[in-house]
């Protein structure tokens, strides 16, 4: 049975572009995999912490040799690596804020670099430990952020090709939906959704 993890980091409830369309990917590809899993994430009404001294001293530290306050740490950490490495796909829906991700889902993966875990470091570089998974982010965008836009730079999809690329995905997709502010909004959202529907039925 496949599992698949959606993760929402909107801060804007019912009124998130980018949770609608997740949402909407995860009904269409639903009808193709019935039998699924799906687990779910809500950073934007659900936070997670952000790691501290105690998380960073527990990761490189001995089980035995670990303080209470490093082993609440974990407890907290733990089950989002644990929940991260049990499924075999993800769905982001992201909006771009500040030419970036969310805050809550920068914190989120930050619990998910784990050396020995996620990653690991040899003379050859950064060898990532986590395969034959795949991942689909859905942004949402005010404006166009490709390259030489005079609305900003897009650090969004390359910080995630990177993140996850260092874990070993290196199977990704991205739907960014752009102009919703600066441009057609509804011309936008029309072909995102078409082009949706029409990955569910492959990916």
């Amino acid at each position: 049975m496949r599992r698949i993890l959606h993760i929402d980091a909107s801060y804007s409830g019912e009124k998130s572009v980018s949770r609608a369309l997740s949402q909407i990917f995860i009904t269409a590809w639903q009808k193709f995999h019935p039998e699924a899993l799906i687990l779910y994430r809500d950073l934007g009404r659900f936070p997670v912490p952000y790691i501290n001294k105690n998380w960073i001293a527990a990761i490189h530290s001995p089980p035995e040799t670990h303080t209470p306050e490093m082993i609440q740490a974990l407890e907290v950490s733990n089950p989002l690596l644990e929940e991260f490495l049990s499924v075999d796909c993800y769905v982001f829906g992201i909006p771009m804020y500040g030419f970036t991700i969310p805050a809550t889902l920068k914190a989120y993966l930050e619990h998910l670099i784990r050396i020995g875990c996620t990653y690991e470091v040899d003379e050859a570089g950064v060898r990532g430990l986590v395969h034959g998974k795949k991942a689909l982010f859905i942004t949402s965008r005010g404006g166009n952020y490709s390259s030489g836009s005079p609305f900003g730079e897009d650090h969004q999809e390359p910080y995630l090709r990177t993140i996850f690329g260092s874990f070993g995905i290196q199977d990704v997709e991205f739907v960014n939906v752009n102009n919703l502010v600066l441009g057609d909004r509804e011309k936008s959202m029309v072909a995102a959704q078409a082009r949706l529907q029409t990955l569910a039925a492959h990916w």
